[in-house]
């Protein structure tokens, strides 16, 4: 094992440069790490909310005080009042960008448009990292003693087949096709294809459709709703929403609150106890869940054979937006004003034999000159892994070995949704979402970003800690051996499937190392945990403690508490 200092001194590659890469940066950077390389395809820092990747309009689902780091405040959006403190795309983005600025710059390493066609560990254990110049076409080894995994969930388009562009030209059809994850830099081009309405004589081919009923369709049917443009949206089920006529108070909305309401893999409070463990706490939990469901359709007024009331389940899913104020510009006020047109339920099976319309499946042909297939992502994963490499590390999907079908007989988890029957045959083994338990005693790699949650930078910065812990040898609490670690990664596995029977065929294996939606505030305890520092930090009561907000600065020491712990400096 190498010492303390020749590990500060030896490189790392972070593959990434969203908000999990950055502020994983920063950590190492903070924790005496000398040799810190992000390596990313874009142009821009930010990921997702990368500059190209962002447009006006756009809102995320979290409210200002949220999607921050410690280090560095961020100023109020504009629209504050308007939009219940609602961030947009373009505050993430630049928020992103001046954190690099401040903290990142002349400090860590950037190749930027560098695409990573492989990562492969050497006999030696050595990382090597094939990349491609997108400028030049160059490519090129990189070579690092440790790997990050930055690659998010949302950085490789998935194209159902029959819709893809290529099946597109071989329909005849003429018009745009492209994945969601190309709106923001197509867009000029999108509203110079299609005419305003108020301009386009009624012509039906003047129009775009959006193919998809998650948060990506929403926002962008809103944007082209609120240029103008005629557009459809094509879905089976929608997702579903938060909304009403006022902001949620800090107290539910930063708080435990809805966490305490959503039962986690340990219960470890006696009211969590009581709400998912006894009968009439389970009846308590499924009708604040229902009630929050109607709330948000009664505020938009959504009518009751509207098919945005076909949702998914907000209880059991996953799929579940925040829309905050009710707002005339937004997708369910387009909706309600007539503003944006629906198809649903229904589903697009491929192109007319006219060369002008999209196919259904329940017989119709809807004429559009742009289609865009917000149909979501698969994992970024399996393009830069070969199979044994991945199989080897312990990133691969494998036969589970264990059996915890029963072991959470909760009562708010009672007559539950169907499982997918192909779910049972498969299971992961990542130990907190971060590390592949087969390679936990090597800590030469690790996974940032892969956990999906309502507070995701908060969940970032405190993972990016537990992962400068363990690449500094720090003492943890991790498991005692690979064997150990996949049995508990297993354990996790049938956790997530129980809690979200069918988010998982929905999720790609890069977007779901740990399913903590809700339940971020425990999961982030139990990383404090494991490094032996204090939980629960909001504070609070018997009686408050459910409605104290969680606030980022609680976890701004972590670094000197995490030196403290090791007597050593940096």
């Amino acid at each position: 094992m190498s010492s303390p200092t020749d590990v500060l001194s030896q490189p790392i590659g972070i593959i990434g440069a969203g908000a999990a890469g950055l502020i994983t940066a920063h950590v190492l950077l903070q924790d005496g790490f000398t040799d810190v390389t992000l390596v990313s395809r874009d142009k821009s820092v930010g990921g997702t909310w990368a500059q190209h990747r962002v447009y006006p309009g756009l809102h995320i689902n979290n409210v200002h005080g949220q999607y921050r780091f410690s280090a560095l405040d961020m100023p109020p959006p504009e629209r504050y009042e308007q939009t219940g403190a609602r961030l947009t795309g373009t505050d993430v983005s630049k928020y992103m960008e001046t954190f690099t600025e401040k903290f990142l710059k002349n400090k860590a390493k950037f190749r930027m448009e560098m695409e990573v066609l492989n990562i492969r560990r050497n006999e030696k254990g050595i990382w090597l990292v094939k990349t491609e110049n997108l400028r030049s076409g160059s490519e090129e080894i990189l070579t690092f003693s440790r790997i990050i995994l930055s690659t998010g969930g949302c950085s490789n388009p998935s194209i159902p087949a029959n819709l893809s562009p290529d099946a597109a030209k071989k329909a005849g059809f003429g018009g745009i096709v492209i994945h969601s994850s190309q709106f923001a830099p197509c867009l000029d081009e999108i509203l110079a294809s299609v005419k305003p309405k108020a301009t386009s004589n009624g012509d039906p081919l003047d129009a775009v459709i959006v193919v998809g009923g998650g948060k990506s369709a929403r926002d962008m049917c809103a944007k082209l709703a609120n240029e103008g443009r005629k557009v459809t949206n094509v879905f089976e089920v929608a997702d579903a929403f938060f909304a009403g006529p006022a902001p949620l108070p800090a107290f539910i909305r930063k708080s435990r609150f809805m966490a305490i309401f959503s039962p986690h893999i340990e219960l470890r409070s006696h009211l969590e106890r009581f709400l998912h463990k006894t009968w009439i706490g389970g009846l308590i939990t499924r009708f604040l869940w229902r009630t929050l469901l109607k709330q948000a359709f009664a505020a938009y007024k959504i009518p009751n054979e509207s098919p945005l009331r076909r949702t998914h389940s907000n209880f059991w899913g996953l799929r579940l937006s925040d829309e905050g104020l009710v707002r005339p510009d937004s997708f369910h006020g387009l909706v309600t004003a007539g503003h944006i047109d629906l198809a649903a339920p229904t589903r697009a099976i491929g192109y007319a034999k006219d060369g002008k319309s999209l196919l259904l499946s329940d017989g119709r042909t809807l004429p559009a000159k742009v289609v865009i297939l917000a149909t979501g992502y698969q994992s970024s994963w399996s393009p830069i892994f070969e199979k044994d490499m991945a199989e080897e590390l312990g990133i691969a999907r494998h036969t589970p070995t264990c059996d915890f079908e029963n072991e959470w007989k909760y009562a708010s988890l009672a007559n539950p949704p169907p499982q997918p029957s192909e779910q049972s045959k498969w299971a992961t083994s990542i130990h907190r979402g971060i590390v592949p338990a087969k390679n936990i005693d090597r800590r030469d790699f690790a996974i940032a970003g892969a956990l999906f949650s309502a507070d995701f930078a908060h969940v970032s910065e405190v993972a990016a800690h537990w992962t400068a812990s363990y690449f500094r040898n720090d003492l943890m609490r991790l498991p005692s051996s690979p064997e150990k670690a996949m049995s508990e990664g297993e354990r996790k596995s049938a956790w997530m499937k129980t809690r979200f029977p069918q988010m998982l065929s929905w999720l790609n294996d890069s977007h779901s190392g740990s399913l903590d939606f809700m339940t971020w505030p425990q999961a982030v305890d139990e990383l404090l945990e494991d490094m032996f520092l204090p939980s629960l930090r909001s504070g609070g009561n018997w009686l408050t403690w459910p409605f104290k907000v969680v606030d980022v600065k609680e976890i701004a020491t972590l670094s000197e508490e995490r030196r403290s712990l090791r007597g050593t400096s940096p």
